[in-house]
């Protein structure tokens, strides 16, 4: 890279190349495992429930060391740092293909996501630092198109892999990228000359302080649905042991004089602002890829590759707006372009909630198009802004402390999307019964199917049973389309709640960078 990386360097587009690549193995491995679970559970000998730690342990590695990449970049030197972690995950996807245990398989993909959590977060600091201030908005949209649309390919592509082949070749096909990598990196990353390597002094107690309260909250998001929740005493006290962690942590950081995350980068108002909206996109994405994907397999019957292809108008949205999104940052500024990405999405989740088990492809086509549109305005506008004003110096710890935010609001997300489906779900069952055995159309529905089960053979006790199980697994049906209409309305309430963070955005002054006070 050329001395000043404020300046396009020539080999910008190759930079480019490289930490996108990154990008993509890390976010694509994070998703593409899921349906290959249960080939998975065969193989190692375990029960569903005890292959989705094959997740857990990748998500919580990275969410534990996001934050601290700016501490470990200045440590290290971010180019050492950085083709370390590349090493590392490249390894470990050989040694989770390897893997012929639950608890082999379960650390090898924590070490691929402590590898992967750095190249998400370093990779977006080298991409911003390789292009001129004015195409600051095209970078962050090219840093979009991996971290944003490997998620939705993920389960497609997993899919294809594990019938043609078999799961282990959804770690080995890393494995040849991850060398190519690794060569570049060597070949055209170097560090930034502001970059200041730091020794001796480390605050392991804030490390271990934030260890312990993000790993338990993390750890509770992800079984919390399966144990029920606080009725499990395991969930309850993750909580309290995460609430504990977290606030002394905060405690800790805020009063130390060389902390291990600079937690006073949140003075920044734009970024804090624009890292909360994150936040906020984080919790729609994913609560919405957990949910649509379900809702068509489950109630429409469709197959993950069905659903792939359904799926796949929101990601081509995504894929040809966010490059554009990113050349008209310059000209309309985070204000214009957040703020209507918001409401855009927010209409696109609104018509979704409309669904019936009759929806064909053209129903879904459209609101995903409108969320991938807005999608598209929010992330770029959002990722550009939020940096916009942060030193040099203080980028990777900036894009460590963004990341990990957005990560985890994800992971709430999908928590709160599965278990406000489980909940409605049993709520609108119990009103339709309700209706369905008060209504003359219920009572009428029922004599029908109890006729046609006796003109089969049944006796009248034997009919009125199975067609009452019958109208059950209707009013279950319908009462599960109404619960996925009711998260879907919660998504698009959110994005709306959050416009006012908009209007606290600030768009940094292009040649110059914003000193703000962070120490």
């Amino acid at each position: 890279m050329a001395n000043d990386p404020g300046q396009a360097t020539t080999h910008k587009w190759v930079v480019t190349g490289t930490v996108l690549t990154g990008t993509i193995m890390a976010v694509l491995d994070s998703s593409i495992v899921n349906v290959a679970l249960p080939d998975m559970s065969g193989t190692l000998g375990v029960t569903i429930e005890e292959i989705t730690w094959v997740v857990t342990a990748y998500i919580l590695a990275q969410v534990i060391v996001m934050p601290i990449t700016g501490l470990l970049a200045s440590r290290f030197g971010r180019k050492r740092f950085y083709q370390a972690s590349v090493l590392l995950f490249t390894g470990a996807s050989m040694a989770c293909g390897l893997a012929h245990s639950l608890a082999s398989m379960v650390v090898f993909r924590v070490l691929q996501g402590f590898g992967g959590g750095v190249l998400l977060t370093v990779s977006q600091a080298i991409l911003r630092e390789s292009f001129p201030p004015e195409e600051q908005g095209l970078a962050m949209g090219l840093y979009g198109l991996g971290a944003v649309l490997a998620p939705a390919f993920g389960p497609t592509l997993g899919g294809w892999i594990t019938d043609q082949y078999s799961w282990p070749w959804i770690f080995y096909i890393n494995v040849p990228i991850g060398i190519i990598n690794t060569i570049l990196v060597s070949r055209f990353i170097e560090d930034p000359p502001y970059l200041v390597r730091t020794k001796g002094y480390v605050d392991w107690s804030g490390l271990g302080l934030l260890v312990v309260g993000l790993g338990a909250f993390q750890l509770m998001l992800e079984e919390g649905e399966r144990n029920d929740w606080f009725e499990s005493t395991f969930i309850t006290r993750l909580a309290v042991v995460a609430a504990v962690g977290l606030v002394m942590f905060v405690w800790r950081e805020l009063k130390a004089e060389q902390p291990a995350v600079n937690l006073r980068i949140l003075r920044n108002i734009s970024f804090s602002s624009a890292t909360a909206l994150g936040g906020v996109l984080g919790l729609a994405l994913n609560g919405s890829l957990f949910l649509l994907p379900v809702f068509l397999q489950n109630l429409l019957g469709f197959n993950a590759m069905q659903s792939g292809v359904t799926l796949m108008p929101r990601s081509l949205a995504m894929a040809v707006l966010m490059p554009i999104g990113g050349r008209f940052y310059n000209r309309l500024g985070p204000r214009l372009l957040v703020g209507s990405g918001l409401l855009v999405a927010a209409y696109g989740f609104y018509t979704m909630s409309r669904l019936t088990t009759a929806v064909g492809y053209w129903d879904l086509f459209w609101p995903q198009l409108w969320q991938g549109v807005g999608f598209s305005l929010i992330f770029v506008a959002l990722s550009t802004a939020a940096l916009s004003t942060i030193p040099k110096p203080r980028m990777t710890a900036a894009t460590g402390l963004y990341n990990v935010v957005r990560q985890v609001m994800g992971s709430v997300g999908i928590a709160i999307a599965a278990t406000t489906l489980s909940s409605s779900t049993t709520r609108y069952h119990v009103i339709l019964s309700q209706d369905a055995g008060m209504s003359m159309v219920g009572r009428q529905r029922l004599a029908s199917l109890v006729q046609g089960m006796m003109a089969q053979g049944a006796d009248m006790y034997t009919a009125t049973a199975q067609a009452r199980r019958v109208l059950d697994g209707i009013i279950t049906r319908q009462a599960a389309v109404l619960a996925y209409n009711h998260v879907f309305v919660l998504v698009s309430s959110l994005f709306v709640l959050g416009f006012p963070l908009v209007f606290l955005l600030r768009r940094g002054t292009p040649g110059e960078d914003v000193e703000i006070p962070v120490d």
